[in-house]
């Protein structure tokens, strides 16, 4: 068995944005098994929230990766994630004090100084990577490619193939990587951000990183490096390569197999980070109806007050904790609405749909207010839409993520599923009440 790892003591790294220049305090912390990698905003003015990188949080932004809650956000993350992802680490705290992860040198080779400070330990608990058995591929402009292919199971085998033809200060590199195998340490860590002189002068003229010189990152001018030597001949693909293993890290799980890169950035990684996390959902939703329910209606009528013709759910397939639940609608002809919605076209009505996804909310609310005396209360629905008709026969696959519970109200964001495509969603908001003695 491979055993999952976090750090055995904290350690703090201290910096400047690098798009803000605001400057940031950043600690590592250890966290328990399959908590996954969470950053917690803990400053002075700022009350606590928590923010985990996962690729449902990633917020569009240009040149970088920045995650997002709705509540609070963390820009550039990348390198903090990949130097995560170097180390073998899996679950770890990332407490911070601003919006933006401190840039150091530009390169993850602090954050790993910082981890190697701390000490990786192992924990009791299995990782489980995610062997990739099927071709994945994606595009972008300009010819842009990144395809996911099976390969090695014990390794994560990268190609990348950086063509700057246009600039040939830079010109064309091909490097590999075997993340797991290689020294991730030596080889790819010491790589940090580069820009073209003119990229450069585009990027301070639009208010950015004007607290940089080209001392501070790798500008590239047109014969090499202005006022800064390379640490790598080819240190731009190996970048990209560091890049690539950051915004990897937000599946999740450890990957295994073979990716192949050819001019890829930020926006086209986390597109084949989505269809990867949609392959993963599936099988663990294919897994999970083939095995025992995490509850059985029984369950679920000692946690709900509904009953018939109202109790829309029928099994609970799976729980992540107090985070997210997945369950089972089954939808029959026999369900009384079906009588006047619609004589000869029966559709399931929306409201139902929103009623069955709210009361999935309930059973996971549930179960962290199982000591607190509180019960879980509707307050309002946002968000809500309809996407797909509803008939009888279809399974419906719910699904609900707690996003905050706070003192006096939940929120949960939810969504119906018909195989892959969204039948309803919403975000359901709840009153979190006494509960009152029958």
């Amino acid at each position: 068995m491979i055993h999952q790892h976090t750090i055995k003591a904290p350690a703090t790294v201290s910096g400047a944005g690098l798009f803000s220049g605001e400057p940031c305090r950043m600690r590592f912390l250890p966290a328990p098994a399959d908590s996954g990698i969470v950053f917690v905003r803990n400053g002075e003015s700022m009350s606590p929230s928590r923010l985990a990188a996962l690729i449902q949080h990633v917020t569009k932004r240009a040149r970088r990766t920045s995650l997002t809650n709705g509540t609070f956000q963390v820009e550039t993350v990348e390198h903090v994630l990949a130097a995560i992802s170097g180390m073998g680490v899996d679950n770890l705290i990332i407490e911070i004090n601003a919006d933006e992860t401190p840039s150091t040198d530009g390169s993850p080779l602090p954050f790993v100084e910082a981890i190697r400070q701390a000490e990786v330990q192992a924990q009791e608990a299995e990782r489980k990577p995610f062997v990739i058995d099927q071709a994945i591929t994606v595009s972008g402009e300009g010819g842009s490619m990144l395809a996911a292919l099976p390969g090695p199971d014990d390794c994560l085998d990268i190609v990348y193939d950086l063509d700057y033809s246009e600039a040939p200060c830079i010109g064309r590199q091909v490097h590999g990587f075997r993340l797991g195998k290689d020294d991730f340490v030596s080889q790819i860590a010491p790589a940090r951000t580069f820009l073209l002189e003119a990229e450069a002068r585009e990027f301070q003229a639009r208010g950015m990183g004007k607290h940089l010189t080209a001392k501070d990152l790798v500008v590239m001018g047109e014969t090499g490096p202005i006022d800064n030597e390379l640490r790598f001949a080819n240190e731009a693909v190996r970048h990209k390569i560091c890049d690539l293993v950051g915004d990897l890290m937000l599946l999740g799980r450890p990957l295994r197999g073979r990716v192949v890169a050819y001019k890829s950035g930020h926006e086209l990684n986390h597109k084949l980070v989505r269809r990867l996390a949609e392959c993963i959902q599936r099988k663990s939703k294919r897994a999970a109806m083939a095995g025992e329910p995490a509850m059985d209606i029984r369950r679920i009528m000692r946690l709900l007050p509904h009953r018939y013709p109202f109790l829309m759910v029928d099994r609970v397939i799976s729980l992540e904790g107090d985070r997210k639940a997945i369950a089972v609608k089954n939808v029959s002809i026999n369900e009384p609405y079906f009588q006047g919605h619609y004589p000869g076209q029966p559709i399931m009505p929306g409201v139902m749909i929103l009623e069955a996804l709210a009361q999935l909310s309930g059973i996971l609310l549930s179960r962290r207010l199982e000591h607190t005396g509180k019960v879980a209360v509707l307050l309002s629905l946002d968000k809500a839409k309809m996407r797909r008709p509803v008939r009888p026969g279809d399974q419906l696959i719910l699904e609900a993520e707690a996003l905050h519970v706070r003192a006096r109200t939940g929120h949960c964001r939810c969504r119906a599923l018909l195989g892959d495509d969204v039948a309803a969603e919403a975000e359901i908001k709840f009153m979190l009440v006494d509960a009152e003695p029958i």
